[in-house]
Formats: structure tokens, C-alpha cells, sequence
């Protein structure tokens, strides 16, 4: 009896002894994950990542690009710079408003009138909120040029020598090749009206009178 339980104590003892080992082996071959190597991470976060994502359904804004000023030298006279810029296309359509602006108030006077009159169309895009920010708001703008209907300008020859003079003009004011003599003039009116403006009267070129 005592030796058939001391086999049945040795039998336990066996198999317990058996299991334990297993588990430790097991928990041993368990490899430890390593530590990341801190030369394989970034040393910045990619751009991508700090840039927040634009709600569905909204086109992220683009800037439109400059309009390339014209390569011409301002050493030259201003006819020469009108001759060398004379076109039928202004080549944009902020450059055909500021033409059709000189066209209108401006084609039968010599040059320095046209320029003159396209240099205050200029000056009040640049006037940082007096006016709206860009030559077709100023020309567009309600109540301010007579020969504006409806939003729009009459039809133009384009293929006529006044349009490319003006259109030469304007790319002239755009690109600073060439001073007006008014260069700081808002406002003008035709010197057969005498309007009773309180402003500072800056000069009178061609058919028109400046003021700032």
C-alpha cells in the first residue's frame, strides 16, 4: 500500500515538474521587441503631415500669377514704348479692362493724355480700399464711367490702331515703364465741365483735368 503511494507521489511529482519547465522555455522564446533605432527616425515631421485637410467639397485657393510686365527699356520715349507693345489681344483680361478704360475716355488724345487717364485707373486699384482692388472693379465700378452700361463696355474694333495704342498703354501703366505726369491722380474730368469738386488739382493733360 505505502509503495504503490509513494509511486502515485513520484508519478505527480514527475508530471508537475514536466509542466513548469514548458512554461518558463515558453515565456523564454518569446522574443523581446527591440527598441527603434533612433538613427532610422525622422529628425522632422513631413510637411504633408502638419498641413490640415480642406473640407469635402471646397477647392483649396489658388493664386492667380502676375501679369508679366512687358520687356521693354523705360530708357525709351514714349512713343517708342508704344510702338514696340502695340497689339490687338491685351492678353489678359485685367489688362483689357485698364485698355478699354484708356479707349473710351482717352483714344483721340496724344499720349501723355491716354497715359494720364489709364495712370488714375491704375492708382485707384492700388488705393487699398477707397476703391475695389483691381483695374476691371475700378472701371465696373457703378456710377463711375459714363460709357459703362449694364456692366459692360461697347463693342471694340480690335484690329483698329486706337484699341493697340491703348492696349500699349496699358501694358505700359501695368508694367511702370513710364511715368504720368499726374502720376498721383484719382479723379480727372474733361476740361469743358467745371465741376465743383474740393480736391487737390494735380495738373491737366490732353482734354482732361487731375485730382487727388
Amino acid at each position: 500500500m505505502f509503495h504503490r503511494f509513494a509511486v502515485m507521489f513520484a508519478g505527480i511529482a514527475l508530471a508537475a515538474g514536466s509542466v513548469a519547465p514548458a512554461k518558463v522555455a515558453s515565456a523564454a522564446a518569446i522574443p523581446t521587441p527591440a527598441a527603434p533605432s533612433t538613427d532610422a527616425l525622422p529628425t522632422t515631421i513631413p510637411a504633408v503631415l502638419t498641413q490640415p485637410e480642406a473640407p469635402l467639397g471646397v477647392q483649396p485657393e489658388v493664386t492667380a500669377p502676375d501679369i508679366a510686365a512687358p520687356a521693354v527699356s523705360r530708357s525709351e520715349s514714349l512713343a517708342e514704348k508704344v510702338a514696340d507693345l502695340r497689339a490687338s489681344d491685351a492678353g489678359s483680361r485685367e489688362l483689357e479692362c485698364l485698355a478699354a478704360g484708356v479707349y473710351f475716355e482717352a483714344k483721340s488724345e496724344p499720349l501723355t493724355g491716354q497715359l494720364a487717364v489709364g495712370r488714375v485707373i491704375a492708382n485707384r486699384a492700388d488705393s487699398h480700399g477707397r476703391f475695389p482692388s483691381s483695374y476691371c472693379g475700378v472701371l465696373l465700378q457703378r456710377g463711375q464711367f459714363s460709357f459703362i452700361r449694364g456692366g459692360r463696355w461697347p463693342a471694340v474694333n480690335r484690329n483698329g490702331a486706337q484699341w493697340k495704342t491703348a492696349v500699349a498703354i496699358a501694358r505700359i501703366i501695368h508694367g511702370d515703364l513710364h511715368d504720368s505726369p499726374v502720376k498721383t491722380a484719382l479723379f480727372f474730368h474733361a476740361r469743358s465741365v467745371a465741376p465743383s469738386w474740393r480736391m487737390v488739382r494735380v495738373g491737366a493733360v490732353g482734354n482732361h483735368v487731375f485730382y487727388r
